[in-house]
């Protein structure tokens, strides 16, 4: 496996074995992208699948180099079940003694469409990264729904889909952002499932004249036997959200007392941090104006 900069690709080897395993052989990787003021890094590769992502293999450390040989091999249980929509994510991250490490790039390697019975040796282009913790946030449905006569704002969590396996449990909560106050709440835990069905409402007192300065913080938690919550996505719904979500709020207002149910897919914390760091969100036509 290797390979991360303009040009660069990847050499991944797959090799399955009489017993429900996946044996990966990582081989090297070849001109990987450094900051511009330290010309090189010290990489390791890190290496699972998305249907048991707790077991996760890592390489050994390189220094000071764009181009290491690994050589490292790992074994994966995996079953004819989990095969059709499992992945296999290769992620390159730059090793730091006293700081996060740093992300150079990530491969997704389908196992459903690939040919298992044989020994697969190739290069692959590194991906940015990112990709394999956005295909594991899965999506969440929401209803909205805007009174203006009451001033009341109602949102029911309906359910979720194509979540992370391995979760003892699921829950979301909904926070109300409004002239410095917050509203929590939060549904109850849904287990032994990675599609729970909620079907939750929560009710929050919104002037309408406050309606445009409203921000709508939904996000999911995860429950494992290590913790008792962990988050795994997030959505910002308002004036100061963007796209799908951006675009679900304005149904909403100009469909005013109808509730209006959409589809979302979860998105990073990172994402949503910057979307609320945002001084003003758009004027959005509201019923009646």
């Amino acid at each position: 496996y290797g390979g991360g900069g303009e040009g660069a690709s990847a050499r991944p080897r797959l090799r399955p074995s009489p017993s429900p395993q996946l044996r990966v052989g990582l081989k090297q990787a070849a001109d990987l992208k450094a900051p511009q003021a330290a010309g090189v890094i010290d990489p390791y590769a890190r290496i699972y699948l998305t249907s048991d992502p707790q077991k996760i293999h890592e390489t050994k450390v390189h220094r000071q180099t764009l181009s290491p040989v690994f050589n490292e091999s790992c074994v994966f249980q995996v079953s004819q079940a989990e095969l059709p929509e499992a992945m296999l994510v290769i992620q390159v991250l730059d090793f730091h003694r006293f700081s996060p490490h740093a992300s150079v790039g990530e491969l997704l390697i389908p196992l459903g469409t690939s040919d298992l019975h044989h020994v697969l040796e190739q290069w692959y282009e590194l991906g940015p990264p990112g990709r394999a913790q956005q295909e594991q946030m899965g999506e969440l449905c929401l209803s909205l729904r805007y009174v203006p006569s009451t001033g009341r704002l109602t949102v029911v969590v309906l359910e979720a889909r194509g979540l992370r396996q391995g979760l003892a449990g699921f829950y979301v909560k909904v926070q109300l952002l409004l002239n410095r106050k917050k509203w929590k709440r939060k549904t109850s835990v849904k287990g032994n499932t990675s599609s729970p069905y909620f079907n939750e409402a929560f009710t929050f007192p919104v002037p309408f004249s406050q309606i445009q300065k409203v921000d709508l913080l939904v996000s999911l938690w995860g429950r494992s036997s290590m913790s008792r919550g962990e988050p795994l996505g997030k959505l910002l719904l308002g004036c100061r959200a963007t796209g799908h979500q951006l675009h679900h709020w304005s149904d909403m207002l100009a469909h005013a007392r109808r509730p209006i149910a959409q589809w979302h897919r979860l998105q990073c914390s990172e994402e949503v941090g910057k979307a609320l760091q945002l001084k003003k969100g758009l004027r959005l036509p509201l019923p009646g104006s």
